[in-house]
């Protein structure tokens, strides 16, 4: 039988593992091996002495070896090694295979420079390594190398110059790396690299002005940055950038006037930026950008009117802008737009009439603008609206009759709307109405009998 198995799991069943502890070789066509939480004599006896020769995955997660088995490297087709969780392991990186996972292997304080043997490596997981210090200079002899992730290793200070050399690098994942303070300029040769996560990198103050170089670069994820003060001037030259996230950066005091040169940016993060309280007019130039993202600490009078030119806005979201009393009437010039949502706009009155110009808007959620007090008739021109969300609008004292010609509406959501005392008799015309929810609605006594 074994000679003829492509795939063994004994995930936490040592008992069963032992029935093929013997010294047979025949397992050549054996290509996943799932030993989890094995004993260390049974990961030695079960692969020693195996022809292992076409093994493509194998897992010793959580397996409290001290060392790899002798012949494991005479695999040479292994693609995947997983050792999450591998506490006690002590070892050289002398392999040279296609993929390795030393997920949270935390005894490890430096990588030997015997990873420049791993020549054909696709993957490096190094993620959850608490007590890795450093990468050695070598890694940059990892020429087919497309993802690197070091997420979680917090005591990692900084990044060799010869990072810089991984010129197949796709993927760089850097999230949790607290202690890391800034990144080499060498980054900047990453000429692949389409996706840099930075995440909770609390140490990072500033990025380097090469950063401009990475041509391929779509995604650059800074979500609680929190020592970040700005951003390089150099940013502007991301010509493949379609993601910018910004969330939580709560030192970033401004953002540069090159922004406004991101060509292919499609969405902009801005929520949590405490020092943040300005746009620049340049934001206006970003032709492409779909979703933006803005709080309280940007407040939207504030921002330069050449933000209602965003021709391909899609999603807007404004969070927390306490002090808006009224949306701008050139909010109507936004074309594009499918989603507006107006989250705790607590002093926000009414809605301009241009609204009703929107054409494309499919979903208008409104919550907590506690202020709101109506509906202005023209909503009833979104001829596009599928979902209507009015969530403890506590002053919201009626819906305009017009709101029965609202042909698309799917959902119309009505929760805490306690001054709201009846509906009215047109909501019956609302032939697309699937769900109808009245929750809370305190004054509400009657329903009107076109309903039902």
């Amino acid at each position: 039988m074994a000679k003829n198995l492509e795939g063994i799991s004994f995930n936490e069943c040592e008992v069963l593992s032992s029935f093929f502890q013997n010294d047979s070789k025949e397992f050549h066509n054996l290509r996943l091996l799932d030993l989890t939480k094995a004993s260390p004599n049974t990961v030695e006896n079960f692969i020693q002495g195996k022809d292992l020769n076409n093994l493509r995955w194998l897992c010793l997660q959580e397996c409290m070896i001290q060392k790899l088995p002798n012949n494991l490297f005479s695999c040479c087709h292994l693609q995947v090694l997983h050792l999450t969780k591998c506490n006690y392991l002590q070892f050289s990186l002398d392999i040279s295979n296609h993929g390795l996972d030393t997920s949270r292997s935390i005894d490890m304080k430096e990588l030997s420079t015997s990873i420049s043997k791993l020549n054909a490596l696709l993957e490096l997981n190094l993620s959850g390594c608490s007590s890795l210090q450093a990468l050695p200079t070598s890694i940059a002899q990892l020429n087919a190398l497309q993802e690197l992730n070091l997420s979680g290793c917090s005591s990692l200070q900084k990044l060799p110059t010869s990072i810089g050399q991984l010129t197949a690098l796709q993927e760089f994942n850097l999230s949790k790396c607290s202690s890391l303070q800034e990144l080499p300029t060498s980054i900047g040769q990453l000429n692949a690299l389409q996706t840099l996560y930075l995440n909770d990198c609390s140490s990072l103050q500033e990025l380097p002005k090469s950063i401009r170089q990475l041509s391929a670069l779509k995604t650059l994820s800074l979500i609680n940055c929190s020592s970040l003060q700005k951003l390089p001037t150099s940013i502007g030259q991301l010509s493949a950038l379609q993601n910018l996230y910004l969330n939580n950066c709560s030192s970033l005091q401004k953002l540069p006037t090159s922004i406004g040169q991101l060509n292919a940016l499609q969405y902009l993060g801005l929520l949590g930026c405490p020092k943040l309280q300005e746009l620049p007019t340049s934001i206006g130039q970003l032709n492409a950008l779909q979703n933006l993202h803005l709080n309280n600490y940007l407040s939207l009078q504030a921002s330069p009117k050449s933000i209602w030119h965003l021709s391909a806005l899609q999603n807007l979201h404004l969070h927390n802008q306490s002090s808006l009393q009224e949306l701008p009437k050139s909010i109507g010039q936004l074309n594009a737009l499918q989603n507006l949502f107006l989250h705790n706009c607590s002093s926000l009155q009414e809605l301009p009439t241009s609204i009703g110009q929107l054409n494309a808007l499919q979903n208008l959620h409104l919550n907590n603008c506690s202020s709101l007090q109506k509906l202005p008739t023209s909503i009833s021109q979104l001829n596009a609206l599928k979902t209507l969300y009015l969530y403890d609008c506590s002053n919201l004292q009626e819906l305009p009759s017009s709101i029965g010609q609202l042909s698309a509406l799917q959902n119309l959501h009505l929760h805490n709307c306690s001054s709201l005392q009846e509906l009215p008799t047109f909501i019956g015309q609302l032939s697309a109405l699937q769900n109808l929810v009245l929750h809370n609605c305190s004054s509400l006594k009657t329903l009107p009998t076109s309903i039902g």
